[in-house]
């Protein structure tokens, strides 16, 4: 699989939280409420992947299962991140 399109969704920030991605993979299939956060070195930014409160506890909703693909995503939002949220600043 591969990314074939990234949206950047800008919010006004919360805790690091900056914006929500929606990603494409493949042209075929859509995830959507990633989240975007700053590192907190300023570095650049990181993600997270969205979960659903059962009970007392957090359940991931959806991610990838492969290294490969994980690394694959973070970049190509990272990157998109860096553009939006960079001309916004």
């Amino acid at each position: 699989m591969t990314v074939t399109k990234v949206e950047i969704l800008p919010i006004h920030p919360q805790n690091g939280l900056m914006a929500f991605a929606c990603v494409e993979l493949d042209g075929r299939f859509y995830v959507s409420s990633i989240g975007v956060h700053r590192k907190r070195d300023g570095s650049g930014y990181r993600i997270t992947y969205p979960t659903k409160r059962i009970g007392e506890h957090s359940q991931t909703i959806c991610h990838p299962i492969t290294q490969a693909l994980s690394k694959e995503i973070e970049h190509a939002v990272c990157e998109k991140a860096g553009k939006v949220l960079g001309s916004l600043a």
